[in-house]
Order: structure tokens, then C-alpha cells, then sequence
């Protein structure tokens, strides 16, 4: 059978690349959307490559960003994210990509949805999977969005245009409550794994967080080092599970199963020595504590973005997981310093105690984008059959 072509762009945001649609591009049913992002992608892949696709074999290079107009009145665009399997067949909408969240501002310049006038960029973005809005703030260059810049985020091997993601209200975007479980601590009992103890936060996106030795670990393990130790992946899982059904977001573990991005398994450990993908050892000094986060079955290369918020809201909850490790700070609003696989990423946390409960104002990000590629992704007609009777019918009642 022939191939379709969808218009399409191919972006990074921060540490991810997706493909970027706009919405009047892809049918109006969005039950037809997955069939044709697996298509895009490659996925499945039992390989575990997506050579046949976009794809690029890890959870953060299997993404797609979808930007529309505004269905409220305090946004300039709409803007959802899935994220696509890369072994299997699942698609899910149930989370944001704070990485990706820095090129939707760009985009939607440089398409057209947002006009600027000046040197400065400030574009509103409701994201519609946490119906949250995000304030992107960047650098204009001859109308367009710009590129170059001298700031330089982990993980991206060349310097760029800081991007300003100031994330709103960002508890409770999954459950609707920055700690959904009510406590600080929640001591676990799960089978397979034992009793830990563990922090459930909810800033941006849910997180369960357990101390690193709470799973045998140091906590300055590298990625692929630990996605090859099935046993810490299996428990880190399991804690996953559970979590997700003790605050509610499944009814049962097998219900969470399908559900992997609802809530990602984290692990935290003290400031100290650690080693990053470079090669390089970022010094005890230089961080105020360590943290790798699991996303989508793979530990992540870069602490992703809407992760790297609740892991810094959660550093300044007082009695969490996160917190008891954190070097202490006399001011609360300092800057929050967390060490990960690709270096240290800096990040602000508004967090303060409101009616006897905590509150986070808002968290800010920072990173760069670029737009790499623009044009049509072609998939295969046999990969979207319900596209395809789409479009048939659409044209048909056309003519």
C-alpha cells in the first residue's frame, strides 16, 4: 500500500525530541491519534530500535506534541503530549513533557498561533493532558524564535537560547493534590519488595520517591547500569504500581501496568561525588543532592523536565524523602541544585504552607529548543487502516 504524508516538524525540546503536529492536521476524532503516532514513531519495536519511524529507541526520542488554538480564555495555545511506546503498543495521555513544554512557545511563534511584537517572547500554553498552564519566555531573532545563546543545559552538547518555563500552580496535575496520599511519608508493604519508605508528591507530574538504599543502591549509579539491574527495575516498578493505587489513579496493579506514565518511580540519595554520562564527576559541592527518575521502563538520561519540578518541589516539602536528603538551606526560595545522569540542573521552587496544608506557587525551568526538521511524516497506509476510512469518508462527503 502508498504512504500518507501528515505536515509535520521535528523539534528538541531540552533533553527530548517529538514530532510536532498541529492539531487541524490530524483528525478531529482523537481516538484515531495513536494508530497514527505508533506509525510515526516506528513503534512496536521488539527490537527496541523504532528504525522503521522517528523514533530513537528510548522513552525521551519517542514523544509527540500536538499545538492548537486556545480553549481558555487565560491561554495563547492548546498543547497536549503523548507519549509513545517503543516496545509496545501503548500511547498515553496522562502526563506532560516539560522538556517538550520548551519548544511549544517557539513553535507556535514561528507557525503563526502567537504574534509578537519586539524582542521578547511570552506565550501562554495550557497543557491539556494536566490543564495546567505554562509561561514560556524566550528571545525573538527577526520574527523568529530564537536559537543562538550562551546557555548551556545538561545533557544538550551545545549552548543555546534559554527558554523560561514557569510552571502555575503545578500541584496536583495528575491526582489533584500535591500530596495525594496526605502524608509526607508513606510506609509501603509491598510484596516482593518489603516495607520502605517512600514520598508521594504531585508537582507537574506524580512521583514516588524512596531513598536509594532503600533498593540497593548508592544513588549515583548510571542509567544503563541500572536498567540492566532487573531486579532494582522490577522493585522500582512495583513501587510504582502500588503507588499509583494507593492515590487513586488505578483500582488495581494490573490497572497501573497499562498506565506507565501516570506516576514515575524515583530514587534519591545525599550530595556527593558523581559520576555523569560524560565521563566526568560532578563534585559533592556542586549539587545538593542526587536523583534518577524511571520513565516508561528506562531510567532517564536527563532528569525529565515536569519530574525535575516535583523533585524540587518535594526538596523543599519539609519530612520528605527528597528534603531529608537535601543539604540544608536557610533560604527556602534559593535556587534547588539537583545532580543527575547529565550533570547538575538548576531549578526554583515557590513552595509555602497555606491552611495548615503545603502549597507550590509555581517551579521554574530552564532550557533550550530547536526546530530540526520541518516538512510531512510519511506512515504507511497499512499501519492507520482507521485513518485511512477516515479520510475515504471525509472525502467522499466532500464531493
Amino acid at each position: 500500500m502508498h504512504q500518507l504524508k501528515i505536515p509535520a516538524v521535528f523539534m528538541r525540546g531540552g533533553t527530548s525530541n517529538a514530532i510536532v503536529f498541529k492539531e487541524h492536521d490530524l483528525p478531529q476524532d482523537k481516538s484515531l491519534w495513536p494508530e497514527i503516532f505508533l506509525a510515526a514513531q516506528g513503534s512496536p519495536d521488539p527490537f527496541g530500535r523504532q528504525l522503521n519511524g522517528m523514533g530513537g529507541g528510548i522513552s525521551s526520542l519517542s514523544k509527540i506534541c500536538v499545538i492548537g488554538p486556545p480553549s481558555r480564555d487565560d491561554a495563547d495555545v492548546d498543547y497536549t503530549f503523548a507519549q509513545v511506546g517503543v516496545r509496545n503498543d501503548k500511547v498515553t495521555f496522562n502526563s506532560n513533557c516539560g522538556n517538550m513544554s520548551a519548544a511549544m512557545g517557539p513553535f507556535s511563534v514561528d507557525e503563526g498561533f502567537v504574534q509578537v511584537d519586539g524582542n521578547k517572547a511570552r506565550v501562554r500554553i495550557h497543557n491539556t493532558n494536566t490543564k495546567k498552564i505554562i509561561i514560556s519566555q524566550f528571545d525573538m531573532d527577526n520574527g523568529l524564535a530564537g536559537i543562538d545563546g550562551n546557555y548551556v543545559m545538561p545533557g544538550v552538547d551545545d549552548a543555546g537560547n534559554r527558554v523560561r518555563l514557569d510552571f502555575l500552580d503545578p500541584g496536583g496535575a495528575g491526582t489533584g493534590k500535591l500530596l495525594p496520599s496526605g502524608n509526607v511519608i508513606d510506609t509501603l508493604d509491598i510484596p516482593g519488595v518489603g516495607r520502605l519508605e517512600a514520598s508521594i508528591v504531585d508537582a507537574a507530574n506524580p512521583t514516588v520517591y524512596v531513598d536509594a538504599s532503600a533498593v540497593g543502591l548508592v544513588g549515583t549509579e548510571l542509567p544503563a547500569d541500572i536498567d540492566a539491574m532487573t531486579e532494582v527495575m522490577d522493585k522500582l516498578e512495583a513501587i510504582r504500581r502500588y503507588s499509583g493505587v494507593l492515590v487513586g489513579l488505578a483500582g488495581s496493579v494490573e490497572e497501573m501496568a497499562a498506565k506507565p506514565t501516570a506516576i514515575s518511580p524515583g530514587f534519591v540519595s545525599a550530595a556527593q561525588a558523581s559520576p555523569i554520562l560524560t565521563g566526568k564527576v560532578i563534585p559533592e559541592a556542586d549539587g545538593d543532592f542526587v536523583c534518577r527518575i524511571v520513565s516508561s521502563g528506562n531510567v532517564h538520561r536527563a532528569l525529565p523536565g515536569t519530574r525535575s519540578i516535583c523533585t524540587a518541589v518535594a526538596s523543599r516539602i519539609k519530612g520528605t524523602v527528597v528534603h531529608r536528603v537535601a543539604r540544608p538551606v536557610e533560604d527556602p526560595t534559593a535556587d534547588v541544585r539537583i545532580v543527575q545522569p547529565s550533570g547538575v540542573i538548576v531549578l526554583a521552587a515557590d513552595v509555602v504552607e497555606k491552611d495548615g496544608e503545603m502549597f507550590a506557587r509555581s517551579a521554574t525551568l530552564y532550557r533550550t529548543q530547536r526546530r530540526m526538521f520541518e516538512g510531512y511524516v510519511c506512515v504507511p497506509a497499512s499501519k492507520v487502516p482507521n485513518f485511512v476510512n477516515y479520510q475515504q469518508q471525509h472525502a467522499s462527503a466532500a464531493e
